[in-house]
């Protein structure tokens, strides 16, 4: 009910400010979109799964500065953060832990053998991004080991046609972001880059950060055979003040450096796509349990991989072929993990039946290899029935497949301890749902179910024992729900969209494992989240965010967060607000949120 009237309340509140004098721009139709985060690229109306697509005009109308805070808006999206601007964040999907959600830049896997933690360490500034494609579900006999929830690719900008915008943002704590945004189009080559710093003195005691990312996209030699090139560097520093201790007096510290080279072209023919990748990713990670002393406890982990891969389509009168290989070998050297490697294989092949106008059938196996947990294979299937041009049914089951990350296996501090005799997490999930495609209204709902065997978890017997050690806890289902919608109306010529969704989950980790988990007891079982997109004059735009949460260990909040966006010719001046009702919340293990604060933003084009 307090969900109901806090929903009917927003639409009301803003419908009555509404003054329309000119015509927005349209909303992005998703309609012709297509989804290359599969082997098979098909419109986003043709795929047979749950897809959520954000394009680049949802990120502009998001009221967020970083993807953490974007992703925090898709219904089924569990970001867990440990404060402002993305320092730190922990990616879940339906449930799953955050080793179980793969990460993707334009398709190259960006997973990390050492741990989960760094996922969104790899996450790219906005500014650059094209749209994101969030898979939920099974994804492993599409990318393999670590889409064991679903998986997250960043499609990035092709061409920014010959700009330069500066961005300079401050606000409370001490806020104080900036950043340059280039394109430039030669005649046989394209460039984008972009530098921005975030930095913050911090809304309680050892918060503070200092992040600074660099991204670079070239595509060289378009006229022939267009060869593309990325390269990011991302580096953060940050007080890490009871991210993993309870002790007043350590205030841990953390720096964290991600990077990434990658390589790759496309052949095209009639019938075949060929895609060739090289990629390189490096990782370091440094965390001082007290800040003022490196003697007391110190952990280097550095990591790397090094990756090849190569894609291929093959369309017939049988339908679409997608088959492809992927190799790539990790790298660790660490004071704690000690200096290890792994190396991986994946093969996978899938094939789509288009069974008259209507039936479809996508059948697909993965078959990895890990030179420390052997050979797996992970089968799936997807069905999807058309009953109409803009209704249609569908549903997936698949095998998935986790091996321990060297965290898991080696990891060892005062409270903490990992287990070397680990096996493997594996699951058989199974979803149906029903999508509905039209010009003002789109929306699904899907039904899901997982029945995980082995799931890994640091836990302790009972609370006289001080140490979490990492272990193989018994099967486990998770069941649930979700619907997403979005309402797209006009009021005097200007466009108005209502965007919900809302997810249910339910597991019996509690009934195995009641004496004390240490990740597992902080799910989600109800989470609502709306945002209600407006334009109040010609030059106005207007954004509220509200998001409902309520976790299994029966906390429950509600926040707001709101944006206004003004536009002038060539630059635009923001003012974002976060939790604007001073909600009192923790998302991830001891870490209390920030309360009310506030940013300003101006932009530039040049």
């Amino acid at each position: 009910m307090k969900i109901k009237i806090t929903l009917i309340s927003t639409v009301l509140f803003f419908g009555l400010q509404l003054k329309a004098q000119d015509t927005s721009i349209k909303r992005d139709t998703l309609k012709e979109v297509i989804i290359t985060s599969t082997r098979i690229d098909l419109p986003f109306k043709e795929n047979s799964r749950t897809i959520n697509i954000v394009t680049a005009a949802d990120i502009k109308n998001s009221a967020a500065t970083n993807v953490a805070d974007i992703l925090q808006q898709v219904a089924g999206v569990d970001i867990r953060r440990r404060g402002t601007a993305g320092s730190q964040a922990d990616l879940y999907i339906r449930g799953g832990g955050f080793d179980q959600t793969l990460l993707l830049i334009d398709g190259i896997k960006m997973d990390d053998a050492q741990t989960g933690h760094h996922t969104l360490n790899a996450a790219l500034p906005i500014e650059v991004i094209e749209r994101i494609e969030i898979i939920k579900g099974p994804a492993a006999r599409v990318f393999g080991q670590n889409a064991f929830t679903g998986a997250i690719n960043i499609v990035t900008k092709k061409k920014l046609n010959n700009t330069i915008s500066a961005n300079i943002e401050a606000g409370s704590f001490g806020q104080l972001n900036y950043s340059v945004t280039a394109g430039k189009e030669y005649e046989n080559s394209s460039f984008i880059f972009h530098y921005g710093a975030l930095t913050s003195d911090g809304y309680r005691e050892n918060s503070d950060y200092n992040n600074n990312n660099y991204f670079l996209k070239a595509i060289l030699n378009k006229k022939k055979q267009p060869i593309e090139v990325i390269g990011t560097f991302f580096d953060k520093k940050f007080g890490a003040e009871n991210f993993y201790t309870t002790n007043p007096d350590w205030h841990e510290y953390e720096e964290t450096q991600n990077s990434l080279i990658g390589v790759s072209t496309t052949f095209r023919s009639e019938k075949f796509k060929v895609t060739p990748r090289i990629y390189w990713r490096r990782g370091q990670d440094i965390f001082l349990l007290k800040r003022d002393d490196p003697s007391f406890f110190r952990n280097l982990h550095i990591t790397n991989k090094i990756g090849a891969e190569t894609n291929v389509s093959y369309t017939s009168k049988l339908g679409i072929t997608g088959f492809g290989i992927d190799i790539s070998r990790f790298f660790i050297s660490s004071n704690n993990l000690g200096n290890r490697n792994r190396t991986m294989a994946n093969l996978f092949l899938e094939h789509r039946f288009k069974l008259g106008d209507r039936l479809d059938i996508t059948p697909g196996v993965a078959v990895s290899y890990f030179s420390d947990f052997d050979f797996n294979t992970f089968p799936g299937l997807d069905v999807g029935w058309q009953l109409s041009n803009k209704l249609k049914v569908y549903g997936n089951v698949g095998y998935t497949f986790r091996v321990p990350t060297f965290t898991d296996l080696y990891y060892s501090d005062p409270a903490t301890s990992g287990n070397p005799n680990l096996e493997p997490e594996s699951a058989f999930s199974q979803e149906v749902g029903i999508k509905l495609n039209d010009n003002r209204f789109s929306g699904s709902i899907a039904f899901f179910n997982r029945d995980s065997d082995n799931l890994i978890d640091y836990i302790r017997p009972n609370t006289g024992v001080s140490v979490f050690t990492a272990a193989n806890i018994a099967e486990v289902n998770t069941k649930g729900f979700e619907f997403e919608g979005s309402y797209n109306f006009k009021l005097k010529n200007y466009n108005q969209t209502l965007n919900f969704g809302y997810t249910y989950l339910n597991d019996n980790i509690l009934d195995q494992n009641k004496d004390l988990s240490r990740y597992s007891l902080n799910t989600l079982k109800h989470q609502f989240v709306t945002r209600f997109s407006s334009r109040l004059f010609k030059n106005v735009r207007q954004n509220i965010i509200y998001k409902h949460a309520e976790r299994t260990v029966g906390t429950s909040y509600n926040v707001w967060d709101a944006s206004i966006i003004v536009d002038f010719n060539k630059f635009n001046f923001t003012v974002t607000a976060n939790n604007i009702f001073n909600a009192d919340y923790i998302e991830s293990g001891f870490v209390p949120m920030p309360p009310s604060n506030v940013l300003f933003g101006l932009r530039y084009k040049f």
